[in-house]
């Protein structure tokens, strides 16, 4: 896991919390996606922690991605965890790549929003994407969660 030292401010009670950096971008209501976020993790039987979603450009992740991962590529999400134990990390989304994203599989930019950001959250529970078996499970789990915030709404 990488360490980061925690950022100034940063919340020290269990939740889902959002920021933005260098874009200025909120989403329309944080605490219905927080609560369907918590909600998702208690599905899965797990107990979260802090977790913090950060908004930023493609530049901004495609630097994070070469310099933490050495992924010189383009990507959606980059998810730190911090924890074994409790669903803690950090989540970093690129606004640019969802709305692209959004426009390829002709969705909504918050319907997009909401898959990547379910993503980065079953990523911090453990599941995988990295072949297509484990990739397929995660859709599945991500298109459930999905349903369930439609149902919501």
């Amino acid at each position: 896991m990488i360490e980061f030292p925690d950022w100034p401010g940063s919340p020290s009670e269990a939740g889902v919390f959002f920021d933005a950096e260098d874009v200025d971008f909120s989403l329309p209501d944080e605490a219905v996606s927080s609560a369907w976020l918590l909600e998702a993790i208690r599905d899965e039987e797990r107990t979260a922690g802090v977790i913090s979603i950060i908004f930023c450009s493609d530049e901004y992740l495609h630097q994070m991605n070469v310099q933490y991962l050495d992924h010189d590529t383009l990507t959606d999400v980059i998810t730190f965890p911090y924890s074994d134990e409790l669903i803690s990390g950090d989540i970093f989304i690129s606004i640019d790549r969802v709305a692209e994203n959004a426009i390829g599989h002709s969705i909504s930019f918050l319907h997009e929003m909401h898959r990547v950001m379910v993503h980065g959250v079953l990523h911090l529970i453990g599941y995988h994407d990295d072949d297509p078996e484990k990739k397929a499970a995660m859709r599945e789990r991500e298109d459930h969660y999905l349903s369930r915030l439609a149902l919501k709404g």
